[in-house]
């Protein structure tokens, strides 16, 4: 799974980056255009939402984990999360994660 998730955050970078530069090109490279934009309608709006409270929640998640596992590496998916979108920073966080899981189940079986 490791493997998939590695491609998930890396599609997840690419293809909505494809988008927003294909955006700013067109529109003028202004963010408070860009968050103009995205409340065009109340559908955008409600997407922008539901986008927000889930990067939020995982937010919240890699914290805590990271504070728990002392895995400090996994706090990159934070900015990724925050400045790409949750459909990078969910896939890096999991691939980020599953190292230190897979890790400590392997010493459990070692043990």
């Amino acid at each position: 799974m490791r493997n998939v998730f590695l491609v998930l955050a890396i599609w997840g970078a690419i293809h909505p980056m494809y988008y927003f530069i294909s955006w700013f090109q067109a529109e003028g490279w202004s963010l408070l255009a860009m968050v103009d934009a995205w409340h065009v309608n109340a559908a955008t709006s409600g997407l922008v939402w539901d986008l927000t409270i889930a990067a939020v929640t995982l937010t919240v998640w890699i914290v805590f984990e990271a504070f728990r596992t002392k895995n400090w590496l996994s706090l990159i998916a934070i900015p990724a999360t925050f400045c790409i979108g949750v459909s990078c920073g969910l896939p890096l966080y999991l691939y980020l994660r599953d190292r230190v899981v897979y890790a400590r189940d392997k010493r459990q079986v070692r043990v």
